[in-house]
């Protein structure tokens, strides 16, 4: 386990059937792999996860103008995922974790809680002051080619997800 920016720490973590290994490198993009990055449901966690998120997204070699609007739109995508989770979700979910999956061809955000309750993007209404994070998440993946969910986790809460693809080299 590694410190990454403050109190939350990077677990690495073992890839999904079929995902591929975890750790392999691709060619002419970002070094693949699967990290965990759990934090207490609070408020001080929102910056401290998208800091880690940044930090490992470079590391892993997402730098230059090719991958920085990627970089952007996750970065977007966990803030307002956590911060929905630390909102919503505390009472039930004492723990937020969040996980980045990098492949080839696509990069993945996940929130998890400890709460049942699937949200749902509410409609823009500009008499609102908040409530539009989801409906954020959604427009933001769609535009950038992506897809996003919400899933039921099989303990009894539930894991928000954001999938984007990586931008092609300039050899494709």
């Amino acid at each position: 386990m590694e410190q990454i920016s403050g109190a939350a720490k990077a677990e690495p973590r073992r890839g999904r059937p079929g995902e591929g290994p975890v750790g392999a490198t691709a060619s002419a993009g970002p070094t693949e792999g699967v990290w965990r990055f759990p934090v207490p449901a609070t408020e001080a966690s929102v910056p401290l996860t998208r800091h880690a998120v940044r930090d490992r997204l470079l590391a892993q070699g997402m730098t230059g103008v090719r991958y920085q609007e990627l970089v952007d739109d996750l970065l977007l995508i966990v803030s307002e995922l956590v911060s929905n989770a630390v909102t919503h979700a505390a009472e039930l979910s004492p723990e937020v974790v969040t996980e980045l999956s990098l492949r080839r061809a696509w990069v993945r955000v996940s929130v998890e809680d400890g709460d049942p309750y699937r949200p749902k993007a509410l409609e823009n209404d500009t008499g609102r002051t908040g409530g539009r994070g989801l409906l954020l998440v959604k427009s933001v993946t769609l535009q950038a080619g992506g897809v996003c969910d919400v899933e039921d986790t099989g303990e009894g809460g539930k894991v928000i997800w954001a999938s984007l693809p990586v931008p092609p080299g300039p050899d494709h």
